[in-house]
C-alpha cells in the first residue's frame, strides 16, 4: 500500500527505510537532552536508520500537578535548537495550545499533537498552518477510522505533511491494548503511520497511589516487532539512559543501552515486511 512521502530533516516517512523517532519523554536538563540526542544519533547512524529526536518542553497532561513538567516553552525550545546544532538531527516536540505552534515551528521539524488532544480543531489547525510536519497521535478513545476526520482537519488547513501515530486504545481501567489492524486502517488514508511502542505499554494512572502512570516495559520490544511486521513507516520510542530514574514515563521507557539490538531486529523485520507487500 503506497502512502505519501513526508520529509522531516533527512528522514523520509513513507520511504524505503523505517524511521526512528526516539528520545526522553521530557527535557530534564540541557546536558541530559544533548547527551541523549548525541547517543541516539550515533546509534541510529550505526543502524543506518533515519532518525528524529523527540522530547517535550512541557508535559501539560501529567497525572499529578506535583509531577515534573519540563522547562517550559522558551527554555525548552532553546535546548531543542541546541540539539539540532550539536547532534545534527531533526527534532520533534508536542504542543498543547494553538499559541505555541508558531514558536515551535521556528525550531522543530515535526510538531506533535498529543493523543488526548487529537480532536482539538484549533490546535490541529494552528500546527498545520505552520508548514511543519504534523504528527497526530490517535486518541486512546478513538477508533482508527475516526482519525479520517482528524486528517481532514489538517488537510483543510492546507497541509499534506501529515503523519499518524498509534499508541494503544483504552481497554478497561488503567490499561491499553494495541490493535494492529489500526495500523493498516490508518495507513489506508494515504499518509505514513508510526507505532508508538512505549506509550502502548503504558498503564495510565496505575502508578503508586494513582498519582502517576505505570508501565510494562517488558512488552515494548514485542509490540514494536509486531507493528513493524504488520507494516509501519516509523517506530516511536521514549528511551532513557536510566528509565528507573526518568522524570516522566520511566516505567514504559526503553533502556538506551538495549536499543541497538532491538533496532537490528526491527530492520530485518521491516525488510521482510516490504518484500511481502
Amino acid at each position: 500500500m503506497s502512502v505519501a512521502q513526508v520529509k522531516a530533516g533527512d528522514a523520509i516517512f513513507g520511504g524505503p527505510e523505517l524511521v526512528l523517532i526516539a528520545g526522553p519523554c521530557v527535557i530534564e536538563s540541557y546536558d541530559s537532552c544533548i547527551r541523549h540526542a548525541t547517543r541516539l544519533a550515533d546509534i541510529a547512524r550505526r543502524a543506518k536508520l533515519p532518525f528524529v529526536f523527540k522530547s517535550s518542553f512541557d508535559k501539560a497532561n501529567r497525572t499529578s500537578h506535583n509531577s515534573f513538567r519540563g522547562p517550559g516553552l522558551v527554555e525548552g525550545l532553546e535546548i531543542l535548537a541546541a540539539v539540532k546544532r550539536e547532534a545534527g538531527v531533526a527534532v520533534l516536540t508536542d504542543i498543547h495550545e494553538p499559541s505555541q505552534a508558531a514558536a515551535a515551528a521556528k525550531v522543530v521539524d515535526v510538531i506533535q499533537i498529543p493523543a488526548l488532544l487529537s480532536r482539538q480543531t484549533d490546535l490541529i489547525d494552528a500546527a498545520a498552518k505552520t508548514g511543519c510536519v504534523v504528527n497526530i497521535k490517535k486518541g486512546q478513545f478513538l477508533a482508527p477510522w475516526d482519525m479520517k476526520a482528524v486528517v481532514a482537519k489538517a488537510e483543510s488547513a492546507g497541509t499534506r505533511r501529515i503523519i499518524l501515530t498509534e499508541r494503544g486504545f483504552s481497554f478497561g481501567y488503567n490499561n491499553l491494548v494495541s490493535d494492529m489492524r489500526s495500523l493498516v486502517i490508518m495507513r489506508g488514508f494515504g499518509y505514513p503511520v508510526v507505532f508508538d511502542a512505549t506509550h502502548s505499554a503504558q498503564l495510565p494512572g496505575a502508578g503508586e497511589g494513582g498519582i502517576s502512570s505505570g508501565g510494562q516495559r517488558e512488552f515494548v520490544a514485542p509490540l514494536a516487532r509486531a507493528a513493524v511486521a504488520t507494516g509501519v513507516d516509523g517506530i516511536f520510542m521514549e528511551v532513557h539512559e536510566n528509565p528507573d530514574r526518568a522524570l516522566s514515563d520511566g516505567p514504559n521507557s526503553y533502556r538506551l543501552d538495549d536499543l541497538p539490538a532491538l533496532l537490528e531486529t526491527l530492520k530485518q523485520i521491516h525488510h521482510l515486511s516490504q518484500k511481502s507487500d
